[in-house]
């Protein structure tokens, strides 16, 4: 079975233990295992313990720019993000994290990398560097 965005997902995780030397922070990344194929019982018992549809595939819980942490819903190929994935994004973008879909792990990387160059005080910047939906200023 492929799973190329679980490849992607995998690809950034090896980046990101690369990575940690320049950034330790990057220790607190996690994955929010919301998404795969679930029977009936097992759907029914994780919504009961609040799992919700449309949550980002990543976290990232530091506060960099004026952002409590960031936020990352990760695609592979030409997939893009559901509507209630972009709700989700915005959602938390007015609430004052970053948030991006990014397309691969390299994306992912930059917005990363740039999210923890930010300066714990500063203010977001408004770049966007060709992301799909809502991207909170980084």
């Amino acid at each position: 079975m492929n799973h190329p965005e679980s490849q992607e997902q995998q690809a950034l995780f090896d980046w990101a233990e690369y990575a940690r030397a320049k950034h330790p922070e990057l220790d607190l990344l996690y994955h929010i295992p919301n998404g795969g194929k679930r029977d009936k019982l097992e759907a029914v018992r994780l919504k009961r313990e609040g799992v919700k549809a449309g949550v980002p595939d990543l976290c990232l819980p530091v506060a960099r720019g004026g952002y409590h942490g960031l936020y990352i819903e990760l695609k592979a190929g030409k997939n893009t993000a559901s509507p209630l994935q972009r709700q989700w994004i915005a959602a938390l973008s007015r609430e004052g994290y970053a948030a991006a879909v990014c397309t691969g792990w390299e994306q992912a990387a930059e917005v990363i990398g740039d999210y923890l160059g930010m300066k714990k005080g500063d203010k977001g910047r408004e770049t966007d560097k060709g992301r799909q939906g809502a991207y909170a200023g980084i």
